[in-house]
């Protein structure tokens, strides 16, 4: 497995191959579901190339970037022994050289939920997405279905700038109990942990509600909101009850629906989210 740290390695090792490459974004500190991804990679395609990047431009000035973990280490023996072929692992200044003042600015889909609550995210993410897709030139890229908001925003970018890369969406990976796997789930303490399971219970809530004819999407925000406010550890950022291709919240119940929410758990901020056909 190849370490590539610089642009120009990046670009020199891409021209040497032929065949399909397989690109899987992620910001480190890997668990289960970044290598379902990689895993998922080497079974489509004929190269599986891994970024490691903790990208500060999709990080608001109050949020964790400077804490955000990190164990490269680790990270390299897991891709190791996933089968990766090669990892582009570059610093901030590499990605982001001084006088760099060009971004990508995404529209209306980006303006809600994690858009709302946290400004200028998606601008950060869009734009290192776009310049991981024109240094590795993949066929296929690989994301998990929590960051649902952000897999939108990046098949909306892939379509409008008539990007040719193939956006491959796979399910979220679970803890035994429901946690969706995520890199903060390491900030909790025990008890935030056992409060943290709230966000699926709701989901869960959520679609045992519409499943069983709820059409008003209203009760099923109130249900979920009422559930997750029970667990006194949890605070409520947002839950949603969206139309799955717009994100626009729905009055009405329609296929397919996006349910998602994010809740703080002490000092941890959470995401998750279910697709309803």
């Amino acid at each position: 497995m190849k370490v590539l740290r610089s642009i120009g390695a990046i670009r020199d090792y891409r021209k040497q191959l032929a065949g399909s490459v397989g690109l899987v974004p992620t910001m480190g500190f890997l668990h289960e579901g970044h290598l379902s991804l990689v895993r998922r990679s080497k079974a489509e395609c004929e190269h599986t190339v891994v970024s490691i990047f903790v990208n500060p431009t999709q990080f608001g000035p109050d949020e964790d970037f400077g804490a955000y973990p990190r164990d490269t280490d680790l990270d390299l023996k897991l891709l190791e022994n996933s089968g990766a072929d090669a990892v582009f692992l570059p610093g901030a200044g590499e990605m982001y050289p001084p006088g760099t003042d060009i971004f990508v600015v995404p529209g209306k889909i980006a303006d809600r939920l994690e858009g709302s609550a946290r400004p200028g995210h998606f601008r950060g993410v869009a734009t290192v997405v776009l310049k991981l897709f024109n240094l590795i030139q993949p066929q296929r890229a690989y994301f998990g279905q929590k960051d649902a908001q952000q897999t939108a925003v990046i098949r909306k970018m892939v379509a409008d700038l008539d990007v040719p890369v193939e956006i491959k969406v796979l399910p979220t990976v679970r803890e035994s109990d429901g946690l969706a796997m995520s890199s903060r789930n390491t900030y909790l303490n025990p008890a935030e942990r056992s409060a943290a399971t709230v966000l699926y219970r709701s989901l869960k809530l959520a679609q045992e509600l519409i499943n069983g004819g709820e059409k008003d999407a209203e009760i099923v925000r109130q249900r979920m909101t009422e559930l997750i406010l029970a667990e006194p550890l949890a605070r409520v950022d947002y839950v949603s009850v969206a139309d799955a291709r717009s994100l626009e919240e729905l009055t009405f119940v329609t296929s397919p629906v996006l349910v998602s929410l994010a809740v703080r758990i002490g000092r941890t901020r959470l995401i998750d989210n279910v697709m309803l056909a």
